[in-house]
């Protein structure tokens, strides 16, 4: 049996051990007493001796740390996250920034390809997008559960994005497709403007500069087929609700992206956005449903690419960057567009275009995060 007075003992060398990382086979001896080994209870032979720290035959075995570490929730705790930050947090999100401006510049493409009319296009586009992005959900639910249920921000997302959807087919049908995009690209004024009067965000003169060079440059690129007429002037209102609605909906998907998922925003903004784009297709739309496998398939196109793959993108990269920098999104969907229109549609593009795209790229390179 061991004493008590061994079993204190025993249990103050252990602590010692833990504290100071002794090897689990070296005896401690303290003040005389036969203390035991770590292993084992058996007695040890009474040594006079310094505590040694560490074994001679290794280097330093501990370091002074704080303690508990400081972790965020999207970032490993590693030695060298702190110094990869700053790199790490700007490349991925604009990566998925620029890849979701390709897939919504495809989105004209995909329009004149499908058999319906602009009211049912904008609806299947919402709606054949929903078992994708309800995939995507379930399976970022699996891998880092988010909070549930419909939240207001969220449902703000939707409505904004059927008003979007809603005046931007209504502005295609009423007024040119030069004019309607070009009123659509005021996006990012709308976003500096409701993010200063409502969330009390002063943009920097690098976002105002890069978003007049910017609309500098969408100019150029639509100022061949832009003109002011006041047989369209109702449907230039409509392009310019569009931008409204489209700088709503950014400031709305940025602020749910502080409480939820990408998927679980792309998601319940679809959602509401299909709902209520399908009263208006039943209300406004002859014939809803599709006659060919060609625009069967263009619709399932801009569905899973433009809106599931260009919105969830979009979304992805409104939880890391600035609203008002994202919002420049809009001139690379112009670019892409114009893009996919030469290649596919023979559509020329003239020198003052490509100009105006070059001033595009230099507006998104001033407004850069820094």
């Amino acid at each position: 049996m061991v004493a008590n007075h061994q079993r204190a003992a025993i249990e103050r060398a252990v602590d010692a051990l833990k504290r100071w990382h002794v090897t689990a086979d070296a005896p401690v001896v303290r003040r005389g007493l036969r203390v035991h080994s770590f292993l084992s209870l058996a007695p040890c032979p009474i040594r006079r001796a310094r505590i040694r720290t560490q074994p001679r035959r290794t280097k330093q075995l501990y370091r002074r740390v704080t303690w508990p570490p400081t972790q965020t929730k999207d970032e490993p705790l590693t030695p060298s996250s702190a110094a990869a930050k700053p790199a790490a947090g700007f490349g991925a999100p604009f990566a998925a920034l620029v890849a979701g401006a390709l897939a919504m510049g495809a989105s004209p493409i995909f329009v004149r390809l499908a058999d319906v009319g602009p009211f049912a296009s904008a609806f299947w586009r919402v709606a054949l997008a929903l078992p994708a992005l309800w995939v995507w959900l379930r399976f970022s639910d699996a891998r880092a559960p988010s909070a549930g249920g419909f939240d207001r921000v969220g449902l703000l997302a939707g409505l904004a994005f059927t008003g979007d959807l809603f005046f931007w087919h209504l502005s295609i049908v009423t007024t040119s497709v030069a004019n309607a995009t070009f009123f659509a690209t005021t996006a990012p004024i709308w976003v500096v403007a409701f993010g200063w009067l409502l969330l009390g965000e002063r943009a920097a003169w690098r976002t105002l500069a890069g978003i007049a060079l910017c609309v500098l440059g969408g100019a150029s690129l639509l100022a061949q087929s832009f003109h002011l007429r006041p047989a369209g002037a109702i449907g230039d209102l409509y392009g310019a609700a569009t931008g409204l609605f489209f700088g709503l909906y950014f400031l709305a998907v940025k602020a749910a992206r502080r409480a939820h998922s990408a998927a679980r925003v792309t998601f319940t903004a679809t959602l509401v956005t299909a709902v209520l784009l399908l009263i208006v297709a039943l209300a406004l739309e002859p014939t809803i449903l599709p006659h060919s496998l060609g625009g069967i398939a263009a619709l399932c196109a801009m569905a899973w690419i433009s809106h599931a793959g260009g919105q969830g993108l979009l979304s992805i990269a409104l939880g890391r960057l600035p609203a008002a920098f994202s919002s420049l999104v809009i001139f690379l969907e112009a670019i892409a567009a114009a893009g996919f229109a030469f290649l596919f549609l023979g559509e020329p593009v003239s020198l003052v275009q490509a100009i105006g795209g070059l001033a595009i790229l230099a507006g998104i390179f001033v407004a850069r995060p820094r």
